[in-house]
């Protein structure tokens, strides 16, 4: 359970909770209201029955039967007092009926019917005072036909008891409505904010939009959060979608100029037809290359997990590329002439047999793509070392020349496509895929690459691989 599911339920359980305490409160008042009530008398006509059937009993049977009228009489209450004003069944009276009871007698001449108390007397002169006090709920004053008694009050207490409940209540309701509105503004916001980011995003707009405007902790929060990276995300895939668009426009572009300069050079004087075809053949051979490794980098972008596993000895296949790279650095040092004492040496040391699970042709590849790179643009005549060893459970491949190295503004972009950083200094010719590839194929194979200067001059490039 998250924190969006606490604020939901400690906001509903304030609102119940307010609720309790208003409904509680509500029925708390009541019986205070009853409680501090000023006592009242009945006076309608089934009060004035009891009390005439009390006179009758007592006239012509005395205190005895009057004592049996009252314990069986259940309604309407009759109270029936003897001198010392003490209830003939023992019942406990209140003080503020009794003083009612005087009140309303006092007012009236002679005790008149249609009033809530009476003076009783026996045939032998002892005197009694009876009253009805007035039942809950029952108006004051009500009777068959006549009007309201002019000694009680015009509004009811209880239907004014009644009004304040319904207050409470209503205003219970309104406050409950109120968290409900507040609760559903708060979580609505983000949500129209995230459907308008979406909105934007739909017509192109990846720019973010919750980071400055929202400093919420809840998952809808982190949602729109969430949204903005992969917004920036987005953007920055075709950002980078559109640069290589025009990278591969530009590197395409030069080498057809130049077959297209030979095919006109070649109608313009048919004597060199030779030359100019070998002129085609190698911008085709370029191009060709440029095209497979651009197809190489699709592939491994369009599927970063790789498909082929199969276990590798990456001393053995270091080996390879080692022998395949003096080579083609003897060639090229014999074609420009180069004594043997400042020759390209490139050395391996290994500590043994290094094996991983992966792809032979992707790992042949990323770890060519960079010895090659490290073959060219380290110094003419210095030397290339590889370097393999066990580094616990990883394999670890370090490639070391003694270039001029790369200026650190840069070292964060020389695994972008097309960056060549060094060819302005070196001329030496390339795409700037080669080391891209390598970054794509080693974290294709769940490993690491990273490129830092020597502190003695040149380049180092560590390769790091999951052992088998």
């Amino acid at each position: 359970m998250g924190r969006l599911f606490w604020k939901f339920f400690l906001s509903i359980l304030l609102a119940q909770l307010t609720a309790t305490i208003a409904i509680g409160g509500a029925f708390w008042l009541r019986d205070q209201a009853r409680q501090k009530a000023t006592p009242t008398l009945d006076s309608g006509p089934p009060a004035a029955i009891a009390l005439d059937a009390a006179a009758a009993t007592l006239r012509h049977g005395g205190e005895p039967a009057l004592r049996g009228l009252l314990a069986d009489m259940r309604r309407p209450q009759l109270y029936v007092l003897d001198g010392a004003r003490r209830d003939l069944l023992g019942r406990a009276v209140p003080a503020e009926l009794v003083n009612e009871a005087e009140r309303q007698l006092n007012h009236g001449a002679d005790g008149s019917a249609w009033r809530g108390a009476r003076r009783l007397a026996t045939p032998q002169g002892a005197s009694y005072l009876a009253f009805v006090p007035r039942q809950p709920g029952r108006p004051e004053g009500a009777r068959g036909g006549g009007g309201a008694d002019p000694l009680t009050p015009a509004l009811d207490p209880g239907a004014r008891r009644r009004v304040g409940q319904k207050v409470v209540i209503g205003a219970a309701v309104m406050a409950s409505l109120l968290f409900a509105a507040l609760l559903a503004w708060y979580f609505s916001r983000p949500i129209r904010a995230l459907r308008s980011a979406f909105e934007a995003a739909a017509a192109g707009d990846l720019a973010p939009r919750f980071g400055p405007a929202t400093k919420a902790c809840d998952e809808l929060s982190d949602l729109g959060r969430d949204f903005d990276r992969m917004s920036g995300r987005l953007r920055a895939l075709m950002d980078g979608q559109r640069r290589l668009l025009h990278d591969v426009s530009h590197e395409l572009r030069s080498p057809l100029a130049r077959m297209q300069a030979a095919v006109g050079l070649a109608h313009q004087q048919p004597d060199k037809i030779a030359s100019t075809l070998e002129r085609i053949e190698r911008e085709s051979n370029r191009m060709d290359k440029l095209v497979g490794e651009l197809l190489t980098l699709s592939r491994l972008e369009a599927l970063p997990d790789v498909l082929r596993r199969e276990p590798v000895d990456l001393t053995e296949l270091a080996d390879s590329i080692v022998a395949d790279a003096r080579f083609e650095a003897a060639r090229h040092d014999l074609r420009d002439g180069r004594p043997a004492a400042n020759a390209t040496r490139i050395l391996i040391e290994a500590e043994g047999s290094v094996t991983v699970n992966g792809d032979p042709d992707l790992l042949w590849s990323a770890l060519e793509n960079v010895v090659r790179n490290a073959a060219k643009h380290g110094a003419q005549g210095g030397i290339v070392t590889v370097a393999l060893r066990v580094d616990g459970d990883l394999a670890r491949i370090d490639v070391l020349d003694r270039g001029p190295g790369i200026a650190l503004d840069d070292l964060a972009a020389i695994f972008q496509p097309f960056f060549r950083a060094g060819a302005s200094r070196t001329g030496v010719d390339g795409h700037g895929l080669g080391l891209a590839i390598a970054q794509r194929v080693v974290q294709a194979h769940g490993g690491d690459i990273v490129a830092r200067n020597r502190e003695d001059g040149g380049l180092q490039v560590t390769i790091t691989l999951p052992r088998a």
